[in-house]
């Protein structure tokens, strides 16, 4: 009797096993995707108790806390440098910060636009420096005329930005005096004709905004000089040298209207005009 010999090749569905094991999407699905999915199923099983939230979310804010409340992040004091003891107070006034505070609960941009807001500051720069000190580095308008209007006195910088109320012309007695509406929006210009008047710096006393358009040069005794609204810089100079060759601005005048480059005219006093009609009347033999 022969022995019964066991067939070695693996049954069909042994076969089958053995080449889906040999798959590769099928062998990464079952080393990652499966221990994937139980742990990510668990997780959510976790999660879904409200307990477990409050724990996660309470231990994130301690570990936040921890870490923001480090000796090396904390902020002591504030550092103010380029602004003057008034500037220097409403910056102190507009960021009242409770110190020691952490440096992360800090808003940087938001405080250097509250400071840049101010009317006195052109331009702010905040850091925090080592040592837990908020630096505020400031550079402040600088004053360059007085801004007369109905019942105000405001003091502008040389672009027509008013850095702040004076309390009356004496508390500023170098800077010139602007007047008029629209006067603001022409420092620059009117900067320049201020330059340009210099050599009547002694009588001058000030300039007065015309309808948004032009200057008038306001000098001591009544006397105006009418600039035209273009070339107001060469026509105020060609006056001047006027005044220089026959002393046009010592005579009894009211104004000298340059409005007209090409027909300038000069108004006189009353007194003026009748003494200039009787020398007249003499010379011809009516008197």
């Amino acid at each position: 009797m022969q022995p019964v010999r066991t067939d070695p090749a693996p049954s069909r569905l042994k076969y089958r096993m053995q080449r889906m094991m040999l798959t590769p999407l099928y062998r990464l699905l079952l080393r990652i995707g499966l221990p994937f999915a139980l742990t990510f199923g668990a997780a959510t099983l976790w999660a879904s108790y409200e307990e477990n939230r409050a724990w996660v979310a309470q231990t994130y804010a301690d570990l936040e806390a921890m870490v923001h409340e480090r000796p090396e992040f904390m902020v002591k004091l504030m550092a103010i440098d380029g602004a003057s003891d008034g500037v220097a107070e409403d910056i102190r006034e507009v960021l009242p910060v409770d110190f020691p505070i952490s440096s992360f609960d800090l808003d940087l941009d938001l405080m250097r636009e509250t400071v840049a807001g101010l009317d006195a500051v052109k331009s702010a720069r905040l850091r925090v420096r080592q040592g837990g000190v908020l630096q505020v580095d400031v550079v402040e308008r600088v004053p360059a005329v007085l801004w007369r209007r109905p019942g105000t006195l405001d003091i502008l910088d040389d672009e027509g930005v008013v850095v702040g109320p004076a309390p009356d012309r004496a508390a500023w007695p170098d800077l010139p005096v602007v007047a008029g509406e629209g006067a603001d929006r022409a420092v620059g210009e009117a900067l320049a004709l201020l330059a340009a008047a210099e050599p009547l710096a002694a009588r001058l006393r000030g300039l007065v905004r015309m309808g948004e358009r032009r200057w008038d040069v306001v000098l001591d005794r009544g006397q105006r000089i009418m600039l035209p609204e273009t070339g107001a810089v060469q026509a105020l100079e060609r006056a001047i040298a006027m005044d220089d060759a026959v002393d046009m601005l010592g005579r009894d005048l009211v104004a000298v209207d340059l409005r007209l480059p090409e027909r300038p005219t000069l108004r006189m006093t009353d007194y003026a005009l009748e003494e200039l009609w009787r020398i007249k009347a003499i010379t011809s033999g009516d008197q």
